[in-house]
């Protein structure tokens, strides 16, 4: 290469190195997380713990080893995660085309023709030159977009909250899955307890249509009496049935976030189901880290952010440095040869000149996305702070209820047995008995379904602050 032609490659890259110190600097703002005003409590906060680690494994705490198998199945196998994660590697993809986009790239090409020329037009070929001619090529061109105005900067930037906004979907999502397996369990553990109250129930209902039969032979009841209590039987027969057919039900529903079809769980007790302690939730704004909605919110106004800075940068300049070099030559064994070398370089640059408002719309577009990304990570916040309050109002309120609860159905075994000593004795009729079974079988079913509340709500309120949350380096909830 001779003194000119290094010459002129001195100075095309002392050109690149100022447009690239130039280019550190990016257009459009700087992301800041907006700050968003929190009550310095909850209302029905009775304890103050500055930040407390949840297991991710959170479902754990209810000592139920079917349950654990349960939350782990779905969270290996359910296909509402299959997508995400096809999402993530989506996401993924795209950042990593973005990167590529602040490099040079580099194309190898490669040509060969054999043509011939009309010896027949008005200039004529030169003479001896022959009208069939070859030409081979081969050479390595370069493009490179410097990024003056920080447009690939703030595209990558984009695409990298992109990325991790996937990654926090991937969360929320699993977050969801084990709530949801979780609340299934406990409502066909609860429906277990139903269907145990309900048979008993029905086995009682039984011994007494027996006992009404027999005293209807011997006329010390009435017809309508027997009436009554087959009446009494059937209805306990069909409250029976519906229990059975909303567990098979749920029990479908286990199968499906499992991904297990065929999936048979045999009857439990809900009472070996314990009820966790309420875990210390916390400040409001722990929230923010806590909660992968809240994180994925923020990666989409970080993502919008960006694009503000995209959109204004394509209004400026656009400078690009290119170039060849190789070989060219009539035969292929002269290509690599010294006298066949062939190169260019040089700095293309182009700006909208009359674009008739367009560039400036584009901004104006990326302007309203970011506000409205602004106002949903708002709302995630509030949100937030809604469902912690009212999870811990949800759990405070259902366990003062079981004391009431338990007295109500005392009581109302008390009175069924008074009832039925009562129409034994002649002192009222059948109907008062009827009544109180009523009353005592509602008993019964509302204590169990206080229970699953309690269980039900202590999920909300792991949900809602932010699930298998746990310091900086523990295992997420979903391994990749």
């Amino acid at each position: 290469m001779n003194s000119q032609t290094l010459s002129a490659f001195r100075a095309v890259l002392t050109g690149f190195g100022m447009l690239a110190t130039l280019a550190a600097c990016a257009v459009g703002p700087d992301f800041k997380r907006p700050v968003v005003a929190l009550p310095a409590a909850y209302p029905a906060q009775t304890e103050d713990a500055a930040q407390a680690a949840l297991a991710a494994d959170w479902w754990t705490i209810y000592q139920d080893p079917r349950l654990d198998e349960l939350v782990k199945a779905t969270l290996q196998n359910n296909t509402e995660l299959e997508r995400v994660l096809a999402q993530i590697e989506e996401a993924e993809a795209v950042l990593d085309e973005s990167g590529a986009s602040l490099f040079p790239q580099v194309e190898l090409g490669a040509s060969s023709a054999r043509s011939r020329s009309s010896t027949l037009n008005a200039q004529r070929l030169p003479a001896g030159t022959p009208p069939i001619s070859n030409s081979h090529r081969l050479a390595l061109s370069a493009s490179f977009e410097v990024d003056f105005w920080g447009k690939l900067q703030r595209a990558t930037e984009a695409a990298r909250a992109q990325v991790w906004g996937t990654r926090y979907a991937r969360d929320v999502i699993a977050l969801t899955l084990a709530g949801t397996t979780t609340q299934a369990y406990f409502a066909l553990r609860a429906l277990d307890a139903q269907i145990a109250v309900t048979q008993q129930t029905l086995t009682s209902r039984d011994d007494t249509l027996a006992v009404m039969k027999k005293r209807a032979e011997g006329g010390l009841a009435s017809e309508l009496e027997l009436n009554q209590s087959q009446g009494a039987r059937a209805d306990a027969a069909l409250q029976l049935r519906e229990l059975q057919r909303q567990r098979a039900l749920v029990e479908h529903q286990l199968g499906t976030l499992t991904g297990h079809l065929d999936l048979k769980i045999a009857a439990g007790d809900l009472a070996d189901l314990s009820i966790p302690p309420t875990p210390p939730v916390g400040l409001p704004s722990t929230l923010l880290e806590r909660r992968p909605d809240i994180q994925l919110a923020e990666q989409e106004l970080i993502a919008a952010n960006a694009q503000i800075g995209t959109a204004k940068a394509a209004q400026f300049p656009t400078f690009s440095l290119i170039g060849n070099f190789g070989g060219q030559s009539e035969e292929l064994g002269n290509l690599l040869k010294a006298g066949a070398r062939i190169w260019s370089m040089g700095l293309d640059a182009t700006m909208p000149i009359i674009d008739s408002g367009r560039y400036a719309a584009r901004t104006r577009q990326a302007e309203a996305r970011h506000r409205q990304s602004l106002a949903g990570y708002r709302k995630s916040v509030e949100t937030a702070f809604q469902e912690v309050a009212d999870a811990l109002s949800n759990i405070q309120q259902t366990r003062a209820a079981v004391t009431d609860q338990q007295a109500k159905l005392d009581a109302a075994r008390n009175g069924l047995r008074l009832s039925e000593l009562r129409y034994k004795a002649g002192y009222s009729g059948y109907l008062e008995v009827l009544d109180a079974q009523r009353s005592a079988y509602a008993a019964e079913l509302a204590l169990v379904q206080n229970r699953q509340a309690q269980l039900v709500y202590s999920v909300d309120l792991m949900k809602a602050l932010g699930g298998g949350w746990s310091p900086a380096g523990a295992a997420p909830l979903v391994q990749r």
